[in-house]
């Protein structure tokens, strides 16, 4: 109705293709917002170092060679990681390059910044370079107490890889 053709063949339906029915409990929808949540931070944190990274660079340590260059790489391996965790698709993938990129930047940006090694950026005072380097200290290790976790964590049945794997079949 309202549509009319002028030619050419009779249409097709278009085959449909059988899904196994899925049904969903509040754990499933929890375990969505656990991904969608947790990987939040790695997401915009990697499209700051894609698309404004004046802050980042600021707070490099001075023997960083290529700033930009290292930002871009480590803006795409966050957004990369962070993107299959909210997705649920190829999770333990995702805990590795996500916590390998914590443990190397704890480890060689908070870390020394910490215990001194590296001074605070001119115009910045002591004691708030001092809490800001303390707090992303202990906000890596949580998040890469999660990494840990997540290398053991299911995706469930509202993520990419249940819907990729999912039984058509039926």
């Amino acid at each position: 109705p309202g549509c009319y053709r002028l030619a050419g063949p009779p249409r097709r339906a278009a085959p449909s293709i059988p899904r196994t029915p899925v049904t969903t409990t509040p754990r499933d929808a929890g375990e969505l917002a656990f991904r969608i949540l947790f990987s939040s931070i790695f997401i915009g944190l990697g499209g700051e170092h894609i698309f404004d990274d004046t802050l980042i660079q600021n707070l490099m340590p001075p023997w960083v060679p290529a700033p930009r260059l290292v930002s871009l790489a480590s803006g795409l391996v966050l957004l990369s990681g962070g993107s299959m965790v909210a997705l649920g698709v190829r999770l333990r993938l995702a805990a590795v390059v996500l916590g390998t990129f914590l443990v190397l930047v704890t480890a060689l940006v908070h870390l020394p910044a910490v215990v001194g090694i590296q001074p605070p950026p001119d115009g910045t005072t002591e004691w708030a370079w001092v809490i800001l380097q303390r707090s992303n200290l202990v906000k890596n290790l949580c998040l890469l107490g999660v990494c840990v976790q997540l290398w053991w964590h299911p995706p469930g049945p509202l993520s990419l890889h249940a819907w990729l794997t999912r039984d058509r079949s039926a």
